[in-house]
């Protein structure tokens, strides 16, 4: 058969369209070389930060994702958290906001990639380091080892979240948003601890994971004897000095946790880490061949119910630039989002250029990455931390602040500099709700029970872990002895001492019925001694204890082997001496009374009788419950506590997590007063507000508040670096030709229907302080509120020059010799 020709041409066309399209197609997956990783065939400069799912409520994902899209992210990090979705083994539980398969397509959503750290170790101060209870009871189980019961677990554990996440096609080969993934963390921190052991588990880890699935590349952090099939990766804040370098040739330099502060224990004072910190080594190891930083956290949210680890708080990295609410933390936020910027405008000189170093002097570098006629970038870096400098490249001076890199896309312009921060601060607000004020409290009052209401028996008290489960923060110990008045001393005033030596975390002891009193220990030692006079009497005497834990373990080796709980108990000070009475035979239940009936709910609440809270506080083991209207507006909401002790909250049955406000920080302050009630638990009225006090506080000072940033700050010096080209000073007259001093101090309300209200503080001369506690120096412009005034007031955003003239004549200068800056602080608010 003859075929015509414009059938031929037709065919011919298509057949060139089809080769073409081909040809021109991408591969679609994940590989890396030393460099980079390469993303469907494409070299990438990846900047990740750590959002858990299970720390916020999904209505909160979807603004948390795209506020770090918009704070210049291309990559989510999360782990899986194994104890949540398999509390029970073979029953597996992916809804709400442990539904990691929406959590991931969401951020899919948003255009960003996802590294998913398996583990199934995740230590992420979470109970456990993420392993369920129920793996501890498992016979002849040793966590993290090359230990057949325990790979045999972790081997079935991560083979159902690999199927899962195949089966919800979630991978980068697939089209999903997963191109890399984490097995096992951290474990050089513990291998040495298994001998050989850790070798031989560290190895099969690797091979298990890469078998499951090699469609994405798979890291190990902080293993520097990673196997050839997986890439080592730093943890810590100074990676580019610290890392060792990855330990292949064909590894590319990935750090996977920048920590952005550092958690919180009960008991610690603030945590904080300065944005011009993380941005220096963040701009250090980027010149350093490093391609892949990830903040840990970007947003840490709440250890809801309870999920945090031993001493724990609710709040989690805080100070991340996302904070515990979602909201941006400034300048650290937008600081960083800068720094991404200006290192993406760097990107194909560091992918594909070759790097020089010059080293000027001890603290002065220059880092240069070129690829010759093509691309320029260089990094200017000066490491004393407290003197500036100038460095002079390829014929031109840049002036660096101490401690400080200053980046050059094209090698010639200073577009950041890490110590200097032209983004706008803020500072945090907690309101009380005019809507949910004045609260009406009725309380309900635990029965402290007796060996004969306990049903569990033992010569000596049961170990605490192995005796809750993880079921429930508390359980009851009791005993009962029989004194008669000569066992008992003479003296009215001498009272018998109970001494209780516990293995932690704390207890709260009752003789009689009667409150006796309360200890704990602390993240450091968990041990304590309880030790308090008690009254005893003639007779049956019952010593009653409520044994805690605040978390489990999530760290160190042997982990499985790791207990709690009163052991050696005594009676000092009787007529016959010390009375030990660990071996007296003891009741045990776990738990109490209103947890089992969970009063903390509408129809639980039911189940016991309230009545109103009057007079001076009832005291210890006390439920507290109310209800209130949901706030007004749409900020955040949260319950100040500052005058309670510890115990748990609930709102609408759903677990806020612990408070210890009484749990004082060496500056002599809660470690946290404000707790985390996220929008989602809440309905327009009638909220049920359950608290459990164990020790005692003041229901009534509980307040109900709305959360802002509303409080916006811009601290700009007027010769401020990196933009300043050339600098001069003749007699009592500076000059400087300043590039982005046309702009000035900025101010924009957090959001688009606000304006700025108020002008709260101005100072054109040395101010000091930050922002929310802004004080004056001794030069100030007398001009600065009226020009700031003038400027801002009613606008949603604005600008300020930072111009002598703009504030004063030459000749009113009240300080000309000193260097200016322009503090500004405001009030935004709807018009």
């Amino acid at each position: 058969m003859t075929i015509p020709i414009s059938q031929c041409l037709a065919l011919a066309l298509l057949s060139f369209f089809v080769a073409s399209a081909i040809a021109d197609e991408k591969p679609r997956g994940v590989t890396y070389d030393g460099r980079s990783m390469i993303i469907n065939g494409n070299r990438e400069l990846l900047f990740s930060g750590s959002i858990h799912y299970p720390r916020s409520p999904p209505e909160m994902w979807h603004d948390i994702i795209r506020k770090a899209k918009e704070g210049g992210l291309n990559l989510i990090q999360t782990y899986v958290f194994w104890n949540i979705h398999e509390p029970i083994q073979g029953q597996f539980n992916f809804e709400g906001n442990y539904d990691l398969v929406k959590f991931i397509k969401m951020i899919g959503e948003q255009d960003l990639y996802v590294n998913l750290r398996v583990g199934p170790y995740i230590e992420a101060e979470w109970n456990q380091g993420g392993f369920p209870y129920w793996l501890r009871e498992v016979p002849n189980i040793t966590f993290r080892s090359y230990n057949e019961p325990f790979m045999h677990h972790m081997k079935k554990y991560a083979e159902m979240v690999i199927d899962l996440m195949k089966k919800e096609k979630l991978f980068a080969p697939q089209g999903g948003p997963i191109i890399m993934a984490q097995i096992e963390n951290e474990y050089n921190n513990v291998q040495l601890a298994y001998r050989e052991d850790g070798k031989k588990y560290i190895k099969w880890a690797a091979e298990m994971a890469t078998g499951l699935y090699n469609g994405v590349p798979w890291v190990m952090c902080k293993q520097k004897d990673a196997p050839p099939q997986v890439i080592n990766t730093c943890n810590g804040r100074h990676c580019a000095d610290t890392f060792t370098g990855p330990n292949g040739p064909n590894k590319p330099s990935l750090w996977t946790e920048n920590w952005t502060a550092q958690y919180r224990t009960f008991g610690d004072p603030p945590s904080q880490r300065a944005a011009e910190d993380i941005a220096f080594s963040v701009a250090r190891f980027f010149a350093k061949n490093g391609t892949l930083t990830n903040y840990y956290m970007y947003h840490g949210g709440t250890n809801f119910g309870r999920t945090g680890s031993s001493f724990v708080t609710t709040r989690y990295y805080d100070e991340a630039p996302l904070d515990e609410f979602g909201l941006k933390r400034e300048p650290k936020w937008s600081h960083l989002r800068d720094l991404h910027r200006a290192l993406r405008l760097s990107r194909r000189a560091l992918l594909w250029g070759t790097p020089t170093v010059q080293k000027i002097s001890h603290d002065l570098e220059i880092t240069v990455w070129e690829k010759p006629g093509s691309d320029c970038a260089a990094f200017l870096t000066n490491n004393h931390t407290k003197l500036p400098s100038t460095i002079k490249f390829r014929g031109q001076e840049y002036y660096l602040p101490e401690k400080s890199v200053s980046i050059l896309p094209d090698c010639k312009t200073v577009v950041y500099n890490t110590q200097t921060v032209v983004a706008q601060h803020n500072s945090r607000n907690f309101i009380a709700s005019e809507k949910a004020k004045n609260l009406k409290w009725e309380m309900y009052q635990e029965k402290v029970p007796t060996i004969n209401d306990l049903p569990l028996k033992n010569r000596e008290p049961l170990e605490l872990y192995s005796l809750t489960k993880d079921t429930s923060d508390y359980a009851w110990y009791s005993t009962s002895i029989n004194l008669n008045r000569h066992d008992l001393p003479m003296r009215p005033d001498i009272l018998p001492v109970m001494s209780i030596a516990s293995m932690g975390h704390a207890l709260a002891a009752f003789v009689n019925g009667e409150f006796v009193g309360f200890a704990h220990g602390n993240n450091i030692e968990k041990s304590f001694v309880f030790q308090k006079p008690v009254i005893l009497k003639p007779g049956t005497n019952h010593i009653t204890l409520l044994a805690e834990t605040v978390g489990f373990p999530n760290s160190g080796a042997y982990m499985e082997k790791r207990f709690a709980g009163p052991r050696a108990i005594t009676l000092q000070g009787l007529m016959a001496g010390t009375l030990d009475i660990s071996l007296n035979n003891w009741g045990h239940k776990v738990g109490i009374y209103g947890e089992k009936k969970q009063i903390f709910t509408e129809e639980g609440a039911k189940k016991v009788k309230w009545t109103p809270v009057s007079g001076p506080p009832p005291g210890p083991i006390t439920w507290y419950k109310t209800y209130f209207d949901a706030p007004e507006g749409n900020n955040p909401v949260a319950l100040k506590m500052d005058k309670m002790q510890k115990g748990m909250m609930w709102v609408n049955g759903n677990s806020l997590g612990r408070y210890w406000v009484s749990f004082l920080s060496p500056l002599g302050q809660p470690t946290q007063s404000e707790y985390h009630i996220p929008r989602a638990f809440l309905k327009p009225k009638d909220n049920l507000l359950v608290i459990f006090e164990e020790t005692g506080g003041h229901s009534e000072t509980i307040k109900v508040q709305t959360v802002n940033r509303d409080t916006i700050c811009s601290i700009i010096s007027e010769y401020r670096p990196p933009s300043v080209k050339s600098f001069e000073r003749s007699g009592r007259q500076f000059n400087a030709i300043v590039e982005d001093l046309k702009s000035g101090a900025q101010l924009a309300c957090p959001e688009n229907n606000q304006v700025i209200k108020q002008i709260e503080f101005a100072s054109y001369g040395n101010p000091d302080g930050a922002c929310g506690n802004l004080y004056l120096g001794n030069c100030t412009s007398p001009n600065s509120l009226k020009v700031v005034e003038k400027h801002c007031l009613g606008k949603n955003t604005c600008a300020i020059p930072v111009e002598r003239e703009a504030f004063d004549e030459l000749s009113k200068d009240p300080c000309p010799n000193t260097f200016k800056t322009l503090a500004v602080q405001a009030k935004c608010g709807l018009p």
